[in-house]
């Protein structure tokens, strides 16, 4: 079993699937892929977001606005916490720094992750956090808005492996996407490789990053197959080992992700 720990599935290209998410789902289950987190970046689509994890037992949700979503005004924490009651949200984001596409913002991207991280706090539900060149600033935030009492995942990671240990060192998991397989990624590689498994995790981030031998194409859940091909591959051990280690690091992590029997 494999679990896309990340995508966008209400943003998903479905042209290949004459328009029927039932069908992508279904290719992804073909591929072994069981469950599925599907992330909110934004108000305007966290309807869909809920909407498509009430459809689904095997997907779940997140709510969280993008660190560099234009707002026409900041979210506060209050509202950030009644917009994620439902069960089917499992954690909060996704949120963080991005300073890559800041648009001379940094104040505002700080000041809208630390009432993220306050939510998550108050709701008990894990961090789901973006970083782009913004690696002192995002780790002496969730210090200092004490993320590590609720954890959480830096998704698609892309940074250093002292990043990466550092955030583990909060409690944080260190997930990674189909970026690992790209030809000019050796440096993340070396990052999967001093990463432990017990704190690793597997997306997509569909339909963006598809992995090779798809890459250009718009990404979906059942190519999460090849980047748990290449993480094996990296750790010099079997698909089936990584499949099982990230699954049961995902349910150690989202709690509140609860498949039914039959799944």
């Amino acid at each position: 079993m494999l679990v896309d720990s990340h995508c966008h599935l209400d943003k998903l290209d479905l042209t290949p699937y004459g328009g029927s998410l039932d069908q992508a789902l279904k290719a992804a289950e073909e591929k072994g892929v069981k469950c599925i987190l599907c992330v909110c970046v934004d108000i305007h689509h966290a309807a869909d977001v809920l909407s498509i994890a009430k459809r689904y037992p095997f997907i779940f949700a997140s709510f969280g606005i993008h660190p560099s979503e234009p707002m026409e005004r900041e979210w506060e924490v209050n509202e950030i916490v009644a917009q994620a009651q439902a069960k089917e949200i499992v954690a909060i984001g996704e949120t963080g720094l991005d300073y890559y596409h800041s648009n001379g913002a940094e104040d505002a991207q700080r000041e809208r992750f630390r009432r993220h991280i306050r939510a998550a706090r108050e709701l008990n539900k894990p961090l789901i956090i973006h970083t782009r060149q913004a690696q002192e600033d995002t780790l002496a935030i969730m210090k200092e808005e004490r993320a590590q009492e609720v954890g959480g995942v830096m998704h698609c990671f892309t940074e250093t492996s002292e990043m990466a240990l550092r955030a583990i060192d909060l409690g944080f998991y260190i997930s990674f996407s189909g970026i690992i397989t790209f030809k000019n990624a050796q440096a993340l590689r070396d990052v999967v490789v001093d990463v432990p498994l017990d704190r690793l995790l597997i997306e997509t981030d569909a339909p963006y990053l598809a992995p090779m031998p798809y890459r250009g194409k718009p990404n979906e859940p059942q190519y999460v197959y090849y980047v748990a091909q290449e993480v094996a591959r990296l750790k010099q051990c079997s698909l089936e080992s990584i499949a099982e280690q990230t699954t049961q690091n995902f349910f150690q992590l989202f709690k509140g992700a609860v498949l039914p029997n039959f799944c």
